[in-house]
């Protein structure tokens, strides 16, 4: 059976792909920047890494293996204003979104060019699919993503290889609201003439149905279709929100 490798399994749409490859029968090398072996079952068929994706070393060890897939899941969100947003934080959000994913890619390439064979899946956002307030910084990470993979795909086709984006939507399973309100904590939190507008995009994510929105199995769906069918598009949208977005 081929080999997936998936950064950030430790929550999530990570976390939940993982165990859907590995039940499907695959060969699953789950990294998190702190491993925890109790999150998946045990498995001969399960490795678990430590990878942090702003570590080259890390990064090394963690692609020592054959690998047929990699999915780069691992991510930092944020919102707030331009304003708002200190600069080491753009830093450390570009290191680990978009930097530390093509750190990873670079680090794949050499076995999937010489096999000519493999398969990328970028996860990136459908907030690249239409602007919102006090995202900018955060989707400008996930854009750079989407461009990178779209002229990549282009230059690794001679090479048998295939790179794809998976845009989900807004995931109320997820902790990316709760995390993203510590993390503007610890940066000294929002400017103050933002702050109207700032709890309104809060109030705003937890509103709604959650069946208009994205579910984690959205999410591990579109990547399955993309890593098992070789026809599968470039961009896929996964979930409700993102489907609606994509199609304008």
């Amino acid at each position: 059976m081929p080999t997936i490798l998936i950064t950030g399994c430790s929550s999530g749409f990570g976390l939940d792909t993982a165990r859907h490859f590995l039940a499907e029968g695959w060969r699953v090398i789950a990294t998190m920047r702190t491993p925890k072996p109790d999150l998946l079952p045990a498995s001969d068929q399960l490795t678990i890494l430590p990878l942090d994706v702003t570590d080259p070393a890390s990064i090394a060890a963690a692609v020592a293996g054959e690998i047929d897939v990699l999915v780069n899941n691992a991510g930092i969100g944020w919102l707030s204003a331009v304003e708002g947003t200190p600069i080491p934080v753009v830093r450390d959000i570009f290191e680990t979104n978009t930097i530390g994913t093509i750190a990873m890619i670079q680090a794949v390439l050499p076995q999937f060019r010489t096999r000519r064979a493999g398969v990328i899946i970028n996860v990136t956002s459908s907030v690249t699919l239409k602007n919102y307030d006090l995202l900018s910084v955060y989707t400008a990470s996930k854009a750079a993503v989407n461009a990178l993979t779209e002229v990549m795909a282009l230059e690794l086709a001679p090479f048998g290889i295939r790179a794809h984006v998976v845009l989900p939507g807004q995931a109320p399973g997820t902790a990316f609201a709760a995390n993203a309100r510590e993390r503007l904590a610890q940066a000294g939190g929002f400017p103050e003439p933002y702050a109207e507008m700032i709890e309104a995009v809060f109030a705003r994510l937890t509103a709604g149905a959650d069946e208009e929105k994205t579910r984690s199995e959205d999410v591990v769906a579109a990547i399955w279709r993309v890593a098992t069918d070789p026809a599968a598009p470039m961009r896929v949208p996964a979930g409700a929100d993102a489907v609606a977005l994509f199609r304008g």
